[in-house]
């Protein structure tokens, strides 16, 4: 909005031509997604506080968690905000790979929304079945899907797949792609779904894989970058890189409240949101696989609570403590603050791993 107003100014003031470089409204995105999520957060938890939008805790968490129940949640309804507005200000709106990244985080906001609602009338940690939840995602990844197969010229994208690590790797999925795609967005929301369960866990692991694909759309958007790096060129999608910066500006602002001990939750709204639009960011740049090395804390996470299922479906012994993995590793004496700070280490090791594979072909 404000990049269609500002930059055809540069014709009469040169000063004005700044805008028209990505990196510098990128970086813009970053510092208005953090002021909005800074400046308006007190004022969004005493609206939650005084409407009584408390979270409720599960009875078989840990015990050091019930002093949290209570804690306002739904704080994800102003990541989404903080995310979408600069969003909508700093980038090209002919650019349809913007709205179809927007259009994701609130389809998936959406039913975290719903799920959310649903607990807190309900009075307890009870929202939508997981039939329910998992269904609705997958319609909207389906959607999602066919949605960026069916973009005009010159932004045509193709149904492939390109694996890391080798220079021609590149496989055409055909009709397979809409599972495919719809498979990484509902696996990436519920992964951050799960990571969300300690202070600011799985915002800070947000943080990092927003701007490692910061990285991956600017470089996937840039023809002479993507052919010196030998990755899939996608015409357009480097614009993308705008709303990937608004995720890293309202993370950070986020953070500055649900940092240990929270005085927010970001609820279902946000995780889910967070990770449908992540998931969607990294199908458009063409590194849909690398998202299993740029997540490798979600992937964790995730396969700590199959295992746990699985084992004590078939076993009738339980492998953790308690599922997701964070909290056997609270429950094995680590404080909660040690957890997280680890854990985001851990996150940062897995994206500088994914960063390399760029030159590893």
């Amino acid at each position: 909005m404000l990049f269609h107003l500002l930059y055809p100014l540069s014709e009469r003031f040169a000063v004005f031509n700044v805008f028209r470089y990505l990196t510098f409204r990128t970086a813009i995105a970053v510092l208005t997604a953090f002021l909005l999520c800074l400046l308006l957060m007190p004022w969004f938890i005493r609206q939650l506080k005084r409407r009584s939008v408390g979270q409720s805790i599960r009875e078989v968490g840990p015990e050091a968690h019930h002093d949290k129940a209570g804690t306002p949640t739904m704080g994800g309804l102003l990541i989404v905000f903080a995310v979408v507005v600069p969003t909508l200000l700093w980038a090209d709106l002919a650019n349809p790979y913007v709205w179809l990244a927007v259009g994701v985080m609130l389809s998936f906001g959406a039913i975290g929304f719903t799920d959310d609602y649903l607990m807190l009338r309900r009075g307890k940690n009870l929202g939508l079945s997981a039939r329910a939840k998992m269904l609705l995602t997958v319609v909207v990844g389906i959607a999602a899907a066919a949605a960026v197969l069916s973009l005009p010229a010159p932004y045509v994208f193709e149904s492939t797949v390109a694996l890391p690590f080798f220079k021609h790797a590149v496989y055409s999925l055909g009709i397979l792609y809409l599972p495919f795609v719809a498979l990484v967005l509902v696996s990436t929301s519920h992964a951050v779904n799960l990571t969300d369960g300690l202070d600011g866990l799985a915002i800070g692991a947000t943080l990092i894989a927003a701007a490692t694909y910061a990285v991956y759309t600017y470089v996937a958007g840039n023809s002479v970058v993507a052919g010196y790096l030998q990755v899939p060129y996608v015409r357009g999608v480097g614009e993308v890189a705008i709303f990937c910066g608004a995720m890293v500006g309202a993370s950070l602002g986020f953070l500055w409240y649900n940092s240990h001990p929270a005085e927010v939750f970001m609820g279902d709204v946000g995780s889910l949101a967070i990770g449908g639009s992540i998931g969607m960011v990294a199908v458009m740049a063409k590194h849909e696989i690398e998202l299993l090395i740029v997540g490798g804390l979600f992937v964790i996470e995730v396969l700590s609570v199959i295992v746990q299922v699985v084992s004590f479906k078939l076993t009738g012994r339980r492998v953790l403590r308690m599922a997701p993995i964070h909290h056997h590793i609270e429950l094995s004496g680590w404080a909660e603050p040690k957890v997280i700070v680890r854990f985001w280490i851990a996150a940062i090791l897995f994206a500088l791993l994914s960063l390399s594979t760029l030159k590893l072909r």
